[in-house]
């Protein structure tokens, strides 16, 4: 059965295309948020988070919250830092922008490494200096960063964090990286990964999502003055998380969004139900033939380092003369909508094409090809033109 009228082929870095099973999930009838049946399947949902991002550390505490992928930035904000903590934020795009304008708004004394151009991302060695002459409550890693299509080496830069100032939490945005990104939450000693439900995961927008580790739950319990927030403080949500995924009885904080809830949980479903090595081969796949297609075309990426180019999308400058407000109608009327880019130094000058979730893994979709022949074609006619 489908329930997907025909529409326009969707590739930007979220929302993405969703899977007819996730959106049929959402006709399920309204229903107590506090009842049996919904209950069971909050709690295997956070259960199944646990395995998405590869933690089997029961002191770990998954968080599952009505709202965008950047209302983590304030969980963390206001239930792991306080008022005069520094946090170092490696900044290689808009999303590290945002992480450090909303520390700032609590009071959060930020220091930002800012990657040397336009998609690149900070050498270590300039890492390892920061963090040897301050002392850092926290670090910010964006894993990828979606204005550019620059892939952090999260595993990498944990190593170094781990070596060099053991006491400072890594804290890894990954809202454009879970679900098509090599992501280990208890091999790379990560604290904190924050989510989103639009991208990778497959399902309709709507959730934040956190991964906090046993230390990250240790320094809230102890934290010296109360969470800097009401909806997004952990002494509220705690027990609700907890609740859910252990008791009977869920408590009750604030309604959750019941229909989202449900449609992560058949996404997540789907998508466990398969090798992790082979979603990441796919979405492998189809980055290098949309990688292939725009050097086809003579364009260049905006990320030139191939290590540091995501999977999950593709950020690629325009011929010279042609500006996204110009292209991406004309793609849109070949039934293709492609993204314009938020990174402010450059924007208008490129576009965006995403790759993830099932437009990677789905063999008998043609959402890539589609994108790649539409983009050919909008391009030569607007190069004739």
């Amino acid at each position: 059965m489908t329930v997907t009228s025909k529409h326009a082929t969707l590739l930007t870095p979220g929302p993405i295309e969703t899977d007819d099973d996730v959106l049929l999930s959402m006709g399920h009838p309204s229903e107590s948020h506090v009842g049996p049946s919904f209950a069971r399947v909050f709690g295997e949902t956070l259960t199944m988070l646990r395995r998405m991002l590869q933690t089997s550390n029961p002191d770990s505490q998954p968080f599952i919250l009505a709202g965008s992928g950047t209302l983590g930035f304030d969980q963390v904000a206001a239930n792991l830092l306080e008022p005069g903590d520094r946090a170092l934020v490696l900044n290689c795009g808009y999303w590290g922008d945002a992480f450090a304008e909303c520390l700032r708004i609590y009071r959060i004394e930020v220091d930002e490494l800012q990657a040397p151009t336009v998609g690149s991302q900070p050498p270590v060695s300039d890492i390892e200096r920061m963090l040897r002459a301050t002392k850092y409550k926290a670090i910010t890693i964006t894993h990828t960063d979606t204005s550019t299509g620059v892939l952090s080496d999260v595993k990498s830069i944990a190593a170094l964090v781990h070596t060099v100032s053991p006491d400072t939490l890594i804290i890894v945005d990954g809202v454009c990286s879970i679900g098509c990104e090599d992501l280990r939450f208890d091999e790379w000693q990560l604290d904190i990964v924050l989510g989103a439900s639009q991208k990778a995961l497959g399902a309709p927008a709507g959730l934040s999502i956190v991964m906090a580790s046993s230390l990250a739950m240790q320094i809230f319990q102890q934290r010296q003055t109360p969470p800097g927030a009401y909806y997004a403080s952990w002494k509220r949500w705690v027990p609700v998380m907890c609740s859910y995924e252990s008791e009977p009885s869920p408590k009750y904080f604030a309604t959750p969004p019941c229909h989202l809830i449900r449609a992560l949980h058949v996404s997540l479903t789907k998508i466990l139900s398969t090798s992790w090595e082979e979603r990441l081969q796919q979405h492998e796949v189809a980055s290098s033939k949309v990688k292939d297609a725009v050097a086809d075309l003579g364009l260049e990426q905006i990320c030139v380092e191939p290590s540091s180019q995501a999977h999950s999308m593709t950020a690629f400058w325009l011929p010279s003369g042609l500006r996204s407000e110009n292209v991406l109608p004309f793609l849109a009327r070949k039934g293709v909508i492609l993204a314009r880019g938020p990174q402010k130094e450059i924007a208008g000058q490129y576009i965006r094409f995403a790759h993830m979730g099932i437009s990677a893994t789905d063999s008998r979709r043609t959402d890539v090809d589609k994108g790649i022949s539409a983009l050919k074609e909008v391009l030569t006619d607007l190069r004739l033109g």
